[in-house]
């Protein structure tokens, strides 16, 4: 099986937000916690894996972090 791009993830400090999602991304957060639960042998809890999926989406994408480099004065 290939590796999921999530792992366990770790506590940090949370910032409480209310949001709403779209039914279909509710049941693949659902679908993706199940499958990730197998993969380590730990119980993942889908409301948990919105951050690291949202952290791991903004690293991952290249035309945020070169504009965030540019806010940030560092340019390539």
């Amino acid at each position: 099986m290939a590796k999921l791009k999530l792992g366990p993830h770790t506590d940090d400090k949370p910032v409480k937000i209310a949001t709403q999602l779209p039914g279909a991304v509710h049941r693949d957060l659902l679908a993706y916690a199940e499958v990730l639960s197998r993969e380590t042998g730990r119980q993942a809890d889908p409301i948990k894996l919105i951050a690291p999926m949202i952290a791991r989406f903004m690293a991952t994408d290249r035309v945020f972090l070169k504009a965030r480099r540019v806010k940030h004065g560092q340019q390539d």
